[in-house]
């Protein structure tokens, strides 16, 4: 029987992981507010889910680092097997908690484990593209999950929505277990640490550029996907609308990532990124003074391309510049910084907008990620900081 190449299974595998962590992050809400739980209660609750990826992401790229992929996988997927199990098997809102925790965490081994091992199996003339095809993965997921969640809630029922959970993380089990990725063995060099810690790698100033570029377009997209729905029903939108606007964002992002290998042949990673944040930037500052359906859909979708664009470019940057034998190890510091921002930035932008109003919100994300566009400039003027592929 033919096997899957490592990159094809490990973008399956990926995508089934996603799946059962989106559908499960939306079931886990509506569940949660169906037994009359607060929205501080709900907040809580998302938040564990990445809460422990941020404690524990570096440490996993490090032992990606020493022992390579499979069996931090195989672990994170049975994390979420159980996790998504738990809710189908007792019921209430305490073992949610332990739940939540359960998928998110194993969920982080196996985005580091992906995100790594591509990069490791990739040559420079295909990482670039490798990573889209990955990302474009996780695009499809992050649609697939809440939708088919949404409707399985409606039909059947919380229980029987983890319980589909569950299955495509058993998929994903069945995926890891079948595929070629066991046998794959990827070019490895030796760990130089010098003496020094983890967060080392702060200190070089590229990869502190690499760093605060990727967390300013991530939060970007996190934020959006928070504030949009508040901005709409101020306006006075219906939940259909709503979806419409973001579901222009999601086709975008699926569009660029799609396009990514053709956009990597004629521009630097850098240029790219640089053309990201001033988008980002125009599309943060106009969103507050736009009213109607068709103009905001159209700045959703533009945010979408330009935010879509970011992960497979700072990872392909990641694994280039990141000293030899500590590529997991860069990855896990990139996801530690990113989960502490999906907690932090989310919190401190919906207290402004009590305070303040979402204008503050919008214009403020807007400043920030402008923070960004110096450094990104100059490396963007240097074909030498970043390879075109």
């Amino acid at each position: 029987m033919h096997r899957l190449s490592p990159l094809l299974q490990l973008i399956l595998i990926s995508i089934a992981a996603h799946v059962a962590l989106a559908g499960s992050r939306i079931t886990t809400s509506l569940y949660a507010l169906s037994l009359q739980a607060s929205e501080f209660t709900v907040g809580v609750l998302i938040a564990l889910f990445s809460f422990f990826p941020m404690l524990l992401a570096v440490s996993t790229g490090r032992l990606l680092d020493r022992i390579g992929v499979v069996r931090p996988m195989a672990i994170g997927l049975t994390m979420m097997c159980l996790g998504c199990m738990l809710p189908v098997l007792y019921r209430g809102l305490p073992i949610v908690y332990l739940a939540t925790t359960l998928i998110g965490t194993g969920f982080m081994a196996i985005q580091i484990g992906a995100q790594y091992t591509v990069g490791a199996i990739s040559t420079p003339a295909t990482r670039s593209a490798n990573f889209s095809l990955l990302a474009l993965g996780f695009s499809t997921s992050s649609f697939t999950g809440p939708v088919l969640a949404g409707v399985l809630i409606d039909r059947l029922g919380f229980r029987a929505t983890y319980a589909v959970m569950t299955v495509f993380a058993l998929c994903a089990v069945a995926l890891l277990a079948s595929g070629s990725l066991r046998s794959t063995h990827a070019p490895r060099e030796p760990i130089v640490r010098d003496g020094v810690g983890t967060f080392d790698l702060l200190r070089d100033p590229l990869l502190r550029q690499i760093y605060w570029i990727g967390i300013l377009l991530s939060s970007a997209w996190d934020l959006f996907i928070f504030v949009m729905p508040i901005h709409g029903t101020h306006l006075g939108m219906s939940a259909s609308t709503i979806g419409l606007v973001l579901g222009a964002f999601s086709a975008a992002t699926f569009l660029v990532r799609l396009l990514m290998p053709w956009l990597g042949r004629r521009f630097t990673q850098w240029q790219i990124l640089n053309a990201a944040l001033i988008l980002a930037v125009l599309c943060y500052a106009t969103i507050p003074y736009l009213h109607r359906p068709g103009s905001l859909m159209l700045a959703s979708a533009i945010l979408g391309l330009a935010l879509g664009s970011a992960q497979p470019n700072v990872l392909t940057l990641l694994h280039q510049w990141a000293p030899a034998g500590r590529a997991g190890e860069a990855v896990g510091i990139r996801s530690t910084i990113g989960a502490g921002c999906q907690i932090v930035f989310p919190l401190a932008f919906g207290a402004a907008g009590t305070a303040l109003g979402l204008f503050s919100v919008f214009w403020g994300m807007a400043a920030l990620i402008g923070s960004g566009l110096p450094s990104a400039w100059r490396r963007a003027s240097q074909p030498s900081s970043g390879s075109s592929v």
